[in-house]
């Protein structure tokens, strides 16, 4: 009998109570969630060693979830879907799942694909990094998406927080123009940098004591941008 513990981001109640209990009867601890807002809540207070995501929730497209995740959750994502498309099982993987099961699903499969995955990743089921990071006066809950600086709370548009997640994501490394955008705005926007420069000086302007002078969004020139100080 295992004792990993398994989150289940469904919104579908019928189909999440039969996942459950399958998974409960092999022995299981399972968590459950029917909004990508309740799954990362419970990813950050639960850790659990594996996640099942399905793609068609009601607040957010999976593979958002599955994206916010990476940034700070090292144990495997397994998405069930009932969209059996190639270009959506390929942007789900490229979003960070490690595997892609299609409805109607037996449980059989189900299970022998779970246990795969923990003995892949050795069962540690650990947190690459807190959901809550810091750099300089800032402060950043990722499960909640709450901002601070100097413990002040700050108010991020859904465009920039979703740079900022981004740039944590890269661990001070330099990102491309090219990357960013694809990340934050999509395929479609790959060419407008603009965006990008706007947007980035907005971000500095609410987190960094001095715009003109950035400590921690750094401008590699013609390149992209890097975080310095997570």
């Amino acid at each position: 009998m295992s004792t990993a513990r398994i989150l289940i981001v469904e919104d579908e109640a019928n189909i999440r109570r039969f996942v459950r209990i399958a998974l409960q009867d092999e022995g299981f601890q399972v968590f459950e969630a029917d909004s990508v807002k309740r799954a990362l809540i419970h990813a950050a207070s639960r850790q659990p060693d594996l996640v099942i995501v399905d793609l068609g929730l009601p607040d957010s497209d999976g593979k958002q979830l599955i994206s916010e995740l990476r940034g700070w959750l090292a144990v495997p994502i397994l998405v069930l879907s009932a969209r059996d498309r190639e270009e959506e099982k390929v942007a789900a993987l490229d979003a960070g799942a490690d595997d892609y099961l299609t409805k109607p699903f037996g449980v059989p499969e189900l299970l022998a694909r779970i246990r795969a995955q923990l003995r892949r990743h050795g069962h540690t089921g650990t947190v690459v990094a807190t959901s809550k990071v810091a750099f300089g006066e800032i402060a950043v809950d990722l499960a909640t998406h709450q901002v601070w600086r100097s413990g002040q709370p700050v108010h991020l548009t859904p465009i920039e927080y979703r740079l900022l997640c981004a740039m944590i994501r890269g661990q001070n490394r330099v990102l491309t123009h090219r990357q960013l955008l694809l990340e934050v705005w999509g395929l479609d926007y790959v060419d407008r940098a603009h965006y990008l420069r706007v947007h980035m000086a907005h971000l500095r302007q609410k987190l960094e004591v001095d715009p003109a002078q950035p400590q921690y969004f750094i401008t590699e020139l013609q390149v992209g941008y890097r975080l310095v100080g997570l």
